[in-house]
């Protein structure tokens, strides 16, 4: 089949499939948000109990929620902490937890009901459809393994372990991008017509770079809220006075990173400096490089969204993490992830 048949045939199928997966990112998008509220509004914990069919339904009448605040009345958060609430504002964290996840349970509905119907309607072909599989698999594992974070908070201590949060995070961020890399494939599918542009390997391997950096740093911001090293040396540039926090690395270095507050802010800091400092380069290096319109575009976005980020998490360290600000730098977080690997797609 010639570049032409290629193309004809992607256009008419391949704008409904994409539009889908796009839909799906943008809910995984808001997933991500509602877990962070979850956790910076201590809601986390209220729901201890897991049952995936029957979890659709919230309880209803008030005998229910007698019997779902007295399970909650057993564990560490609410026997270490929360020992003085009513069932009244048992019901305020219990609801952020429940809209958790139920959304997670409707993502996978938004994903199953529509790869059925495009997979009768031959919309789907054979190459797509593993890719597809894999990520509702993925989307499925990710269910699973926000509810092995949950009980780690069940258990001694009412804190969920940062390293199956950062995990939790991370793979949604996985499944995120596989939704969005698969939808622009599809939308955008490679084509010999048109204007050819040859993209110097070094921005290139800067847009990869960038895309890293980005990822790690979310991954590290993940350890921060872990740890709750955000609500600590609330001062910028210096951490109380010093550059590098007292009794930076206390423990072993490779203990130290993920469980040591001032070293996971640290870290985060230099990490979150030195990717903004890329997406300058990036940015600076695209201006004198001939490339495609959307790329350029993708670059343009992309270092706006870097500046607004690292602004709001100033704003959020030095404020001591209001809710509203934590939630909005976590969501351009994700939208500089997207930029990000939105521009790596282009220049292929």
């Amino acid at each position: 089949m010639n570049t032409q048949d290629q193309t004809s045939t992607f256009e008419p199928k391949n704008s409904e499939v994409s539009n889908w997966l796009f839909s799906l990112g943008l809910m995984v998008l808001i997933m991500v948000l509602i877990g962070g509220i979850t956790r910076l509004t201590g809601s986390g914990l209220s729901m201890v109990e897991w049952r995936p069919l029957m979890g659709f339904l919230p309880p209803i009448s008030n005998e229910e929620w007698i019997r779902v605040f007295s399970l909650y009345q057993k564990s560490p958060e609410f026997i270490e902490i929360n020992n003085a609430i009513t069932l009244s504002d048992f019901k305020k964290i219990f609801w952020w937890e429940y809209i958790h996840r139920l959304w997670g349970r409707l993502i996978g509905l938004a994903f199953i009901i529509p790869f059925l119907w495009f997979l009768f309607k031959g919309l789907i072909n054979r190459s797509l459809a593993p890719r597809l599989v894999l990520l509702f698999i993925l989307g499925g594992a990710q269910g699973v393994l926000g509810w092995y974070m949950v009980k780690s908070g069940l258990v001694d201590e009412p804190e969920v372990s940062q390293y199956r949060l950062a995990a939790h995070l991370a793979f949604a961020l996985l499944l995120y991008l596989g939704l969005i890399w698969t939808a622009l494939e599809l939308r955008y599918p490679k084509s010999k017509n048109g204007k050819s542009y040859q993209i110097s390997k070094s921005l290139n391997t800067l847009s990869a770079l960038l895309f890293v950096f980005v990822f790690i740093t979310i991954f590290s911001g993940a350890l921060v809220a872990g740890t709750d090293a955000g609500f600590y040396f609330n001062t910028f540039p210096l951490m109380e006075g010093s550059i590098v926090p007292e009794n930076y690395l206390p423990q072993p270095w490779y203990v130290s990173t993920f469980e040591d507050i001032g070293t996971v802010q640290f870290h985060h800091r230099i990490i979150a400096i030195i990717t903004f400092i890329i997406a300058i380069i990036t940015w600076w290096h695209s201006r004198w490089i001939a490339i495609k319109k959307r790329a350029r575009m993708a670059a343009n976005i992309l270092i706006i969204v870097a500046l607004l980020q690292v602004t709001l998490g100033i704003s959020t360290l030095v404020m001591g993490v209001p809710v509203a600000l934590a939630v909005l730098h976590q969501t351009f977080a994700v939208l500089l992830l997207t930029a990000s690997i939105w521009f790596v797609f282009e220049l292929r």
